[in-house]
């Protein structure tokens, strides 16, 4: 048995990261929906990829961006996104890699 100092040394809360957080992104990524709860207590709905058992957000700026881009590159196999601003001031650029 741990003690309470020890568990609360060693937790870390889940957190959701950002698709923008990884080197390259593979367009055959498995995407989950999740439902969470903002501080009013109401529920939204965001999709997320898992990479190594981790969440990672994907906006749907960059889904509709990655549309785009494979209408025009069908064979397209990974992007890379870009991070540009935070909070509601945030951007998204994608670029293809192949």
């Amino acid at each position: 048995m741990a003690t309470l100092k020890e568990e609360a040394k060693a937790f870390e809360p889940k957190t959701t990261k950002n698709i923008a957080d990884l080197d390259k992104v593979s367009l055959e990524l498995q995407i989950e929906e999740k439902v969470g709860k903002d501080q009013e207590d109401k529920e939204f709905h965001y999709k997320v990829a898992v990479v190594d058992g981790i969440d990672y957000r994907v906006p749907n700026s960059v889904l509709n961006d990655i549309k785009t881009i494979i209408s025009a590159r069908p064979d397209l196999k990974n992007v890379k996104v870009i991070k540009k601003g935070t909070g509601m001031n945030t951007n998204y650029q994608v670029i293809p890699l192949d």
